[in-house]
């Protein structure tokens, strides 16, 4: 016969009337309530709690919305010229003045946004096409052709950048694709540089190694597989670079090497106005400050996606 043998702290016989029966609230309490979230929404919802990026997010929306719609809310266009109404301070008719040929400085302001917009997306969305199909080469294959790849990379990124982007649009007719051409000749390597780390890091995967085993060719394991898992540091850089084009193409215009006249442009305002800032002050005002604004905008936005897509800054 087996000897009983008694638990300190507990009776010696167990009843029924000793045990408690829960309810239903109590059953709930070890239930798990958090709803599961996808790697992209767990991003959403930690970008919507920075507010500064979010800020950044209202005013790229706003800036965006007025590059396509501000030139319909005035009377005026952005080239034709009034000398009646030269060097005009802001005033009810025309909102903010008018330049040294009597064009509407609203109209022109809201031209620029619309060209240094389309000029950083376009120059970054290039930038990302190349970037992702040179770097994901370079990071899958490794080796000699990393290594043959890399080096070319690395020597044209030892040209100055300012350099190439000048002597390109001397040697060209100067116009936004030109400018959009010129930023894309080494604005691509920083993107694909990003791109072969982080293929680098994930061909080895279990996932990638699967798929490879499974007969998967090269192209699909990339774009399939490797580029989805790598697209938070590709975001990321992509919205950096819009910023950096934007820059560039005003630096170029306010050297007289952008857009052709009577096409607006931020940069070819600004150096108009320089001259005579002192004493016609809102001619520089505006694109000055619109320009300061877009780079806020975007790095902050860049710095909020950034910190949303970091796996540390999880909570």
């Amino acid at each position: 016969m087996m000897k009983e043998h008694s638990v300190p702290g507990m009776p010696e016989t167990v009843t029924p009337d000793q045990f408690e029966k829960l309810d239903h609230e109590s059953r709930q309490g070890e239930k798990i309530v958090r709803e599961s979230l996808s790697s992209w929404k767990d991003a959403w919802l930690r970008l919507r709690a920075n507010k500064l990026a979010m800020t950044g997010l209202v005013i790229l929306i706003i800036l965006a919305f007025m590059a396509a719609f501000g030139q319909m809310m005035t009377p005026y266009d952005y080239y034709t010229n009034d000398l009646n109404n030269t060097n005009q301070p802001p005033s009810a008719e025309h909102w903010f003045g008018t330049d040294d040929l009597g064009r509407d400085m609203f109209a022109r302001t809201w031209m620029g946004a619309s060209i240094s917009l389309r000029v950083g997306l376009f120059a970054a969305v290039i930038d990302l096409l190349i970037g992702v199909i040179y770097g994901g080469i370079m990071g899958y294959f490794g080796g000699r052709i990393d290594e043959a790849m890399n080096r070319f990379s690395e020597v044209m990124d030892s040209i100055p950048y300012l350099l190439i982007v000048i002597m390109f649009v001397v040697v060209f007719e100067p116009s936004m694709y030109t400018i959009i051409l010129a930023l894309v000749i080494t604005g691509w390597i920083k993107m694909a540089w990003i791109v072969r780390g982080q293929v680098m890091l994930l061909k080895n995967h279990e996932y990638a190694l699967a798929s490879r085993s499974l007969g998967a060719g090269f192209s699909r394991i990339l774009f399939r597989h490797l580029i989805p898992n790598a697209s938070g540091p590709i975001i990321v850089t992509l919205t950096l670079t819009v910023p950096q084009a934007i820059f560039a193409e005003a630096f170029l215009s306010f050297l007289g090497l952008g857009v052709n006249s009577p096409a607006a442009s931020w940069g070819t305002m600004i150096s108009d106005a320089l001259s005579s800032w002192m004493y016609m002050p809102w001619r520089l005002f505006f694109p000055a400050v619109l320009i300061s604004l877009t780079m806020f905008a975007f790095n902050v936005f860049g710095d909020g996606l950034r910190d949303a897509f970091d796996p540390k800054m999880k909570k």
